[in-house]
């Protein structure tokens, strides 16, 4: 780890951050044109990233602060509160949705109809690719750290003075894999991307937690972590989001049989 500033009064945990925002970014221009999204709904869809980004971070602080609430019964935001990835993606995916169709109708109605679907597509793999150098700050951070070890994959940790489990290398390394898979799935046009990237992280999740040490407060099932339960329903959304698209899609087919 290495929590010291490096560039511009950056620490490479903002620096992470950065460079998973363009990373998905790039990952989805490339994409679009190859769904031959107009620039208008390109446009559009970059729009309501950055406002999922703002929206995002501050549901990930009201996150990580009602997990803290539930384990010492006082809600406060401070500096130090920290945040959460589930509550910065379920606030972030929200605030696009707003963006998304609110803007569509006054953009371009039709593709934004047309195209979400299409868009779901290439969404997780824009995820995976920013939470995976997101995974890479926290390792220089120092914080979602695993538990100590005097294993040879051990990564001395400054704070705890010891050697921890890296479960943020782990983590990164699986969601750049996920990546990757996923951006196969793309180039052979397979459905269902944002559904599987949401039921394979989740299980993922799940069982990471039983890796990790640092302190995140208490959920509403106390023989879970926050995050686990919070894993147990991103499975079952990724689950009914399959089933959405299948249904769109079986619809579709069923309107070009009756053109034909």
């Amino acid at each position: 780890m290495y929590p010291y500033d490096v560039f511009l009064g950056m620490d490479l945990y903002e620096i992470m951050l950065v460079v998973g925002f363009f990373a998905a970014l790039l990952f989805f221009r490339f994409w679009a044109d190859r769904r031959a999204f107009s620039a208008r709904l390109q446009n559009l869809c970059i729009v309501g990233a950055l406002a999922a980004v703002v929206g995002g971070y501050g549901s990930a602080v009201l996150t990580q602060a009602f997990y803290w609430y539930m384990e010492n019964g006082t809600f406060r935001i401070t500096a130090g509160t920290g945040a959460t990835f589930y509550g910065g993606l379920i606030g972030g995916a929200a605030v696009f949705l707003l963006v998304y169709f609110v803007g569509g109708r006054l953009i371009c109605p039709k593709e934004c109809a047309a195209s979400f679907f299409a868009l779901t597509e290439i969404a997780g793999g824009s995820i995976a690719v920013a939470h995976g150098f997101g995974r890479l700050g926290c390792l220089f951070a120092g914080c979602c750290h695993g538990k100590v070890t005097d294993a040879w994959y051990g990564i001395y940790h400054v704070n705890l003075g010891a050697r921890a489990v890296p479960t943020q290398l782990f983590e990164a390394i699986f969601l750049f894999a996920l990546c990757g898979y996923l951006s196969y799935r793309l180039y052979k046009k397979q459905k269902g991307n944002l559904g599987l990237y949401l039921v394979l992280y989740a299980v993922w999740r799940f069982v990471i937690e039983f890796f990790r040490a640092d302190a995140r407060g208490e959920s509403l099932i106390r023989a879970l972590t926050p995050s686990q339960l919070i894993a147990i329903l991103l499975l079952l959304v990724g689950v009914g989001l399959w089933g959405l698209e299948y249904l769109f899609h079986k619809k579709a087919e069923g309107e070009v049989r009756i053109d034909a």
